[in-house]
């Protein structure tokens, strides 16, 4: 079909058959043209229940864009976006998600009664092998992966270094191990420093968003900025066995600084304290114990580094105020202090208590609108508390005057936003670059949603990207009820894609096998990759397929 000029939207059946429909008037996919260029743009959203702010609709023709009603539905996401709101500690798998991963496995082709539901995902669950929601996050996604990958690289430079340095064939490894314990120290911080990482995804789109960049470069860089994630926790595994060499070491001089030793000790209980909670089982069962642990873990750490810092300058006879500067001028473990220090607190330089307007179209999701545009493919971070926890979630603007987010309520966190909506919330004023950014440096791209998880990609309906051809698949339930009688016509007559669409809407049409409908799309439109956000099952099952099929795909991993 490639070539032909814009396509009409096209609707999937649970077979995986694509056909054009000819709705009747009636019909909640019919829309009427005329009566909605007649209608004001700024009237549609003078009543209730409305999606997203006014400026969201001044490109499209329909007035009735993001129009929800507020009828609850009990399978709001039908794919939920676990990656995104990743609010799960104290939370069970409810029967909604029991149903994502039975659609994901098997593919349901008709909608089963409550009590075929059950027997449903208990086949799906003996067919994936039994394994839980953990196992799929950390095993299915394969024991090579590129986050492991880099894990293992970094463990073993370091590990070969520290080899060295303790056979004596390493000098400067021995005699200055604590350097080496603040450089990995130094590294990790970089790999989770938004800013840091903005500046990188905006810089290799730049470069590598050309053409003449061969697809497999593009790709394999993709794979390692995903999974940078890798780098961050080697190092920090790496930084606890150089800091414990430096610490025994001390031990065996005559004039080491006592006070110097036991500052280092105690660094030493809190970086093993924060890798510990960092622990993938803990991390994914314990998700805010993870978070405020790791946080505060590092802070203190961070806090008796500088104490470290100046007591080993002072060395065991002890100096003069005047001397100390002067010795620690000249020391690196200054600069890598202070390095350490800017990055870490930069992200809290902009953090902002600004005004919002939450609305909840339903009891399953809550649109949260925000002053000023953003561009596409960004992610946002808000918190109602910022020193407890942040949640990241993608974020939709036409680069107007507001940007909004989609929060399916999943967690205590989005719950709370429908249930008692605020007024004002926290946020990092740094918008971060994830998988989706990345979209920019391909000709060609298919994004596959499930759900809300369409929330990442609707940037891009809006705003024009460097990338050439976009084509879209998504599947959620309910689409018309729940995201408002206007999107499957805004998404039908987006100039962006062209008609490169695949929706399916499983309340009318069936549970389908989304890693066909995934894999059939990419191939349609040759893409060059395909980019998924979905729940940890329905993003595994379409990458595995896109790769069997040879088409490179990315979809969110449990470190993203």
């Amino acid at each position: 079909m490639d070539g032909q000029g814009p396509l009409a939207i096209k609707f999937s059946s649970c077979r995986g058959v694509s056909f054009e429909p000819k709705p009747s008037p009636a019909s909640p996919f019919a829309v009427d043209a005329a009566a909605c260029a007649a209608e004001p743009a700024a009237s549609a959203f003078s009543k209730a229940g409305r999606w997203l702010p006014p400026p969201f609709i001044r490109n499209y023709s329909t007035s009735t864009f993001f129009t929800a009603h507020s009828r609850a539905n009990s399978h709001f996401c039908d794919l939920d976006l676990d990656d995104i709101e990743d609010d799960t500690e104290g939370e069970s798998c409810d029967e909604d998600e029991e149903m994502a991963f039975a659609s994901a496995v098997d593919g349901v082709s008709d909608a089963p009664s409550r009590s075929r539901r059950s027997a449903s995902v208990k086949r799906a669950k003996k067919a994936a092998g039994g394994h839980s929601r953990l196992g799929v996050i950390l095993l299915d996604q394969g024991l090579f992966t590129v986050y492991k990958r880099l894990f293992v690289l970094c463990v073993a430079l370091n590990a070969l270094g520290l080899a060295f340095a303790a056979t004596g064939r390493f000098p400067a490894g021995r005699q200055h191990a604590a350097v080496f314990a603040m450089g990995n120290i130094l590294a990790l911080t970089l790999c989770r420093s938004e800013a840091v990482l903005r500046a990188v995804f905006w810089l290799v789109v730049a470069l590598l968003g050309r053409r003449v960049v061969p697809v497999a470069v593009k790709t394999g860089v993709t794979a390692i900025l995903q999974s940078l994630g890798g780098v961050h926790s080697g190092c920090g595994v790496s930084s606890l066995a150089w800091l414990a060499y430096a610490l025994a070491q001390a031990r065996r001089e005559l004039h080491v600084n006592v006070n110097a030793l036991g500052v280092g000790a105690a660094i030493l209980g809190l970086l093993a304290l924060s890798c510990a909670a960092a622990f993938p089982l803990v991390r994914h069962l314990h998700h805010n114990v993870f978070e405020r642990t790791h946080r505060f873990a590092g802070w203190g750490a961070l806090a008796l580094l500088w104490a470290f810092v100046v007591l080993s300058a002072r060395g065991s006879h002890g100096h003069g105020p005047r001397a100390t500067i002067a010795v620690l001028a000249k020391r690196p473990e200054l600069w890598l202090a202070a390095a350490i220090t800017f990055f870490t607190f930069l992200p809290w330089i902009t953090v902002r208590r600004v005004p919002v307007t939450v609305t909840a179209p339903s009891t399953h999701a809550s649109i949260i609108t925000f002053r000023g545009g953003v561009k596409a493919g960004l992610l946002g971070r808000i918190s109602r508390s910022p020193l407890s926890e942040w949640h990241a979630f993608g974020i939709v603007s036409d680069d107007g005057d507001t940007h909004a987010m989609l929060a399916g309520a999943v967690g205590d966190f989005t719950r709370g936003l429908v249930s008692d909506p605020p007024s004002h919330l926290w946020v990092r004023g740094v918008h971060f670059a994830g998988l989706p950014y990345l979209i920019g440096m391909y000709g060609r791209a298919t994004m596959v949603a499930t759900g809300s998880g369409i929330c990442v990609f609707l940037s891009f309906l809006m705003q024009p990207s460097s990338c050439a051809e976009l084509s879209l698949v998504w599947v959620a339930k309910g689409i018309d009820a729940n995201y408002g009688e206007g999107m499957s016509a805004m998404v039908a007559n987006n100039k962006i894609l062209g008609g490169r669409v695949v929706v399916h809407d499983t309340a009318t049409m069936g549970r389908p096998n989304v890693a066909e409908l995934a894999v059939g799309a990419a191939r349609r439109w040759s893409a060059e990759v395909l980019i998924v956000t979905s729940n940890p099952e329905g993003s595994r099952d379409v990458v595995t397929a896109c790769k069997k099929a040879g088409i490179p795909a990315f979809g969110p991993i449990w470190d993203s």
